[in-house]
């Protein structure tokens, strides 16, 4: 049994990014159809048995102004080995997903205690003025690959809150509906325009990208598998954005599993967050 690595958590991200986050560098690898495509992040922290891919998506944009886009502020690829330990820290004005299709995160809080994520619950951590928690993989857990979204909240220093619980039953080839803006009828909540989708594709099979409100955005990360995007191949960990969509067909190559973001980029944001900045 391997022994228990532990993480610092304060140096995930700040400074060493910060500085490529303040000086937007575009990553754009192709422009069709009005999809602004990149390919996988090659902004990458690595702290030991604990790995974080950076997906910020005004790097999709020709001239970016921003790491982010309006209240989508980046989708982290985070990995962990079995027998890691992300010990106790703070968030504040950061709106948090985490999202696990396969195994498990073991999370820690001083509000709540203990949930564990996997892909059958979904967790959001409205940190607002501040909420502290750890993570952890045990030594007896399969490899972790997953999602960590931040999301940009609409005020400083909101009402601290967590959102646990069980997800909707995924339909193959459908779309779920997992968290929108307040009071919208998603399952789960953040505090800005931002409303989140997943689907596990068949291969052979087609769909079209949800629809957005009028004057919303697209932004899409293929998790894993091999689609196309009104015929443009997209593979693992690449990102298509798309401004004022319009309907957009998702061909299956092979089985792929893919998230989806519909944003309005013109919502008021607070860019105060520990990692959402």
């Amino acid at each position: 049994m391997r022994n228990e690595r532990t993480v610092n958590a304060q140096t995930m991200l700040w400074p060493n990014v910060q500085e490529r986050l303040e000086q937007p560098v575009p990553t754009i690898e192709r422009v069709d159809n009005q999809i602004l495509k990149a390919p996988r992040t090659r902004i990458i922290q690595r702290q030991g048995p604990f790995t974080l891919h950076l997906n910020l998506p005004g790097f999709n944009l020709p001239k970016p102004s921003d790491h982010g886009y309006g209240p989508l502020a980046l989708i982290v690829e985070s990995t962990l080995e079995p027998g890691t330990h992300i010990r106790l820290h703070k968030h504040t004005n950061d709106e948090i997903i985490s999202w696990v299709p396969g195994g498990v995160m073991r999370h820690n809080d001083l509000a709540v205690g203990e949930l564990v994520v996997d892909d059958r619950h979904l967790m959001v951590m409205n940190a607002g003025t501040g909420f502290w928690h750890e993570e952890q993989v045990l030594s007896s857990d399969p490899y972790l690959r997953m999602l960590q979204i931040f999301v940009r909240p609409r005020a400083a220093d909101l009402k601290p809150g967590i959102q646990f619980g069980e997800m909707p039953a995924s339909r193959p080839n459908e779309w779920r509906y997992l968290f929108g803006p307040e009071h919208s009828d998603a399952p789960f909540f953040v505090r800005n325009d931002v409303k989140f989708y997943d689907i596990r594709l068949s291969r052979g099979s087609e769909t079209a990208l949800p629809a957005s409100p009028n004057g919303w955005d697209c932004y899409f990360y293929v998790f894993t598998g091999h689609v196309l995007v009104d015929g443009i191949p997209f593979v693992e960990a690449e990102t298509g954005l798309i401004r004022e969509p319009r309907q957009k067909v998702v061909t299956a190559l092979e089985d792929s599993v893919i998230v989806c973001f519909s944003i309005n980029p013109n919502a008021p944001v607070v860019r105060l967050g520990t990692v959402g900045r």
